[in-house]
């Protein structure tokens, strides 16, 4: 069976995609980002082993969700929607971990590095973004709205 790539596809893909390196780049590979977390020197081991096991967590959400909605056997409707929850389930879950006691956006010793996007941290702005991201893909594959088919070659 041939896979459709419309557009609400795409969006939830997309936030896949940066799920699996998004965590990753972030937090060892960019520099200036990784200082904060896992080249932190400040940071006890433990503190970096919760961060790599976000990081590993991350890759293997996004990996399973994206190998979901490029399957080409199954219901597509339920691939879509299922691969959309768990492409939330890392983002989610950045939001949720301000609800528990002690913790926070930024260490105290980065309050001051680096701008706000529209008033929120970085990381809690690029959360923000794949949720609205996911959320209109799911409204749009609601409403069936289509990209148009490329032909075939």
């Amino acid at each position: 069976m041939k896979r459709h790539w419309t557009l609400p596809r795409v969006l939830v893909g997309a936030v896949l995609t940066n799920t699996v390196v998004g965590p990753l780049l972030a937090d060892m590979v960019i520099p200036e980002v990784a200082k904060q977390h896992l080249h932190n020197p400040n940071w006890p081991p433990h503190a970096k082993f919760h961060d790599a096991q976000y990081i590993g967590m991350g890759a293997m959400i996004g990996a399973i969700g994206l190998r979901i909605l490029a399957r080409r056997k199954g219901d597509p409707r339920a691939q879509f929607y299922l691969s959309a929850a768990l492409g939330s389930v890392t983002w989610l879950g950045m939001w949720g971990a301000l609800l528990f006691p002690g913790t926070a956006a930024k260490d105290p010793e980065f309050k001051h590095d680096g701008g706000k996007v529209l008033g929120l941290d970085p990381q809690l702005f690029i959360a923000l973004a794949m949720l609205v991201g996911l959320s209109s893909a799911v409204v749009l594959e609601r409403t069936r709205w289509r990209i148009p088919q490329l032909p075939a070659e």
